[in-house]
């Protein structure tokens, strides 16, 4: 039986979703892939529960009991004195500060799953040294849901890069929350305030709704395609369209945006009605090979293209290469949620777990 130490920060909707399909998996991970996962630390901003002999499913109430506050140094101090082994550390914060802190836990001996996008976003040169520190001290990085949540997007790429298979661009809905909104202002008569509201009941989008309209969300997960595919970029060079207007910015309170939300209906109204005939409005990030461009856009799409005829929040995105020249490689389905982000970790584990002795 081979035993998987876990250290979760961030037991959030999703981190707090894996812990439970985890625990559901429990006898059968045992039976059929003989693999026993002990959660050694579960962590959020402020306080974390260490227990080397392991976290039972119940974590909440001993979370609530037990946590204490913490820094770094304590959970490098923790792992070293465990020495655990297969010791995995999952990132499923939104945190832009923690990722910073990879390095120092490969050091401490630990693979790393990331949900959060931040650490391949940061600067290049970041990005290069976290992977020779990785290499260094052998240890594995899996970011699976970094683009399109459980959707096998990344992994994709990855296999078609490695072969040897040119890939010329990339292009699709890569936001849930914007897919959302795009696909059901397209085609429904109803003012685009409304739909934003309703995307926010929903869960689709932040709580502040223009962290979805930057288009930043985007322009991350383009960078991220764009580095798996050797183009040393930085998130500054994606050229992003914001559909948020210079009058309701960051520099507006959220609750005066909130009230001002119907400011929105005018300018996107025209955007409905300046459509060609049979045509969609769709935002999309473009990744061009041939030239080395990374754009976010808001565009008119045909609606019976494989990108105009997406439903939901769902994500498409189409992989264009030397040989699927005209019709790409298309992968389709829900990528947001809790419940599919956690899953896409959970095989990111698995995949871990496979690499393990």
């Amino acid at each position: 039986m081979k035993t998987i130490h876990l250290a979760l920060f961030g037991p959030g909707k999703v981190g707090t979703r894996l812990l439970e399909q985890v625990s559901e998996a429990k006898d059968h991970l045992g039976k059929h892939a003989s693999i026993k996962i002990k959660w050694v630390l579960i962590a959020n901003s402020s306080k974390a529960l260490f227990s080397s002999k392991g976290i039972n499913k119940d974590w909440q109430d001993e979370f609530q009991s037990n946590a204490i506050e913490y820094t770094s140094e304590d959970v490098v101090k923790f792992f070293s004195s465990n020495n655990f082994e297969n010791l995995v550390s999952i990132d499923c914060t939104a945190s832009s500060e923690f990722p910073k802190h990879y390095i120092t836990l490969v050091k401490a001996g630990s693979h790393l799953i990331a949900a959060n996008k931040v650490a391949n976003t940061l600067s290049f040169e970041f990005y290069e040294k976290l992977r020779r520190e990785l290499k260094r001290n052998q240890k594995n990085f899996y970011y699976e849901t970094n683009v399109g949540a459980g959707l096998p997007v990344l992994e994709t790429i990855r296999n078609l890069h490695l072969s040897g298979e040119k890939v010329t661009k990339i292009r699709g809905v890569f936001s849930g929350s914007l897919s959302y909104i795009f696909n059901t202002f397209s085609s429904e008569d109803i003012q685009f305030s409304q739909v934003l509201k309703n995307a926010e009941v929903y869960g689709y989008t932040e709580p502040d709704a223009r962290m979805d309209l930057s288009g930043k969300d985007v322009a991350r997960k383009l960078l991220i395609l764009a580095r798996e595919l050797q183009l040393k970029k930085e998130l500054e060079e994606v050229k992003v369209q914001s559909l948020i207007p210079s009058k309701l910015n960051g520099k507006t309170s959220l609750k005066n945006f909130n009230l001002r939300i119907g400011e929105l209906d005018g300018p996107f109204h025209q955007h409905k009605q300046n459509r060609p005939p049979n045509q969609v409005l769709r935002y999309i990030g473009e990744l061009d090979l041939a030239n080395g461009s990374l754009e976010t856009k808001l565009i008119n799409e045909p609606a019976n293209s494989a990108l105009g005829q997406i439903k939901g929040a769902d994500n498409i995105f189409e992989i264009y290469t030397e040989s699927y020249k005209e019709q790409p490689i298309v992968i389709q389905g829900a990528g947001a949620g809790a419940e599919v982000t956690a899953r896409g970790v959970f095989g990111d584990l698995l995949r871990i777990s496979e690499r393990l002795n």
